[in-house]
């Protein structure tokens, strides 16, 4: 009993840790972008999707190379239905109302999907994550930085250049370092996160299964708090961009590196029932988008409906 009160107090704090090192995170890095040049929504979809999607990307590496291909796939996949349907649903309904650009949706949200539609057609075709796949992953990735930089410099003719260069010098190193202590204590709390709902997992006697469902939940915190806050703060395009970056970087590089190294193989379930759903919210989420630019509180409560569906479906059915 004194384990478990242990645990649910380091889950608390971790919790808090978490969410002051994701505050933390999103200012700084909005700063650096401003101090920098660089767009909104390029830092969403590069600096603070890699950032926080480091959490799946270990776990699924550790996973595949160590012999449980299985977890590491789930891993990304089941990252990216949740990182759509929950965390950008529930920050909708929270933040009431998250904006986008139609370039951010054609260009970001059409190559999330292009990924999901790749991967899922290689597992159709193949049965299994190869060499080649990985390699075709991998390429995609390259391409994409390509578009993104391309993007970047053709809008860099806005920015402001002139005075306090002095000051934006010394202004940047300290924002840095603390982007970087955000992104730590953002690590360090969702290690702690994933330990503590593990343990209490195994405590409880919670089937394999709904534990797999809770880990993915903890490594998928970095984007969860980073999402939230930034739709809270009126970052809309931060948001949208952590979420449409981590899914391309959880697929292309989270699966494309491994596959160099060992043959991913994959259960039928994950290729018949998993990476097709994931397209479905990919699917869902553009249209509702499209719609108006936009998400409401209405769209998150859909989306985040979707999510509960598949969920249960997922662990009554084909568990």
């Amino acid at each position: 009993m004194f384990d478990v009160i242990i645990l649910i107090v380091a889950l608390i704090v971790s919790l808090i840790i978490v969410i002051k090192a994701a505050d933390v995170f999103v200012d700084s890095i909005v700063e650096i972008g401003l101090a920098l040049g660089i767009s909104e929504i390029i830092l969403g979809v590069t600096a603070s999707a890699v950032g926080t999607s480091l959490p799946e990307f270990g776990s699924a590496m550790i996973a595949i190379l160590t012999g449980s291909p299985d977890v590491g796939v789930g891993c990304a996949i089941g990252a990216n239905v949740w990182n759509i349907a929950g965390i950008l649903g529930i920050s909708a309904i929270f933040a009431g109302l998250i904006t986008t650009q139609r370039q951010e949706v054609r260009r970001d949200g059409l190559m999330a999907f292009l990924t999901t539609l790749t991967i899922t057609a290689a597992l159709f075709l193949i049965g299994e994550i190869s060499f080649v796949v990985g390699v075709v992953l991998i390429v995609m990735y390259v391409i994409y930085l390509w578009i993104l930089i391309r993007a970047q410099k053709s809008s860099k003719d806005r920015e402001m250049e002139c005075c306090e260069v002095d000051k934006k010098t010394d202004l940047n190193k300290k924002t840095i370092l603390m982007a970087a202590l955000g992104l730590i204590g953002l690590a360090i709390g969702c290690r702690a996160i994933v330990y503590c709902t593990v343990e209490l997992s195994i405590m409880a006697s919670i089937p394999e299964v709904l534990a797999g469902i809770l880990l993915a939940f903890g490594t998928t915190a970095p984007e969860f708090f980073t999402v939230l806050t930034s739709a809270k703060k009126g970052l809309n395009s931060l948001a949208i961009g952590t979420v449409f970056g981590s899914n391309i970087f959880n697929i292309l590089i989270g699966l494309g590196i491994p596959s160099l190294l060992v043959t991913i193989p994959v259960e039928p379930i994950t290729i018949y029932f998993d990476a097709p759903v994931m397209v479905f919210m990919t699917l869902l989420l553009l249209f509702l988008i499209k719609r108006g630019m936009k998400l409401t509180r209405v769209e998150g409560i859909i989306l985040v409906a979707s999510y509960i569906i598949y969920i249960v479906t997922r662990l009554t059915i084909f568990s």
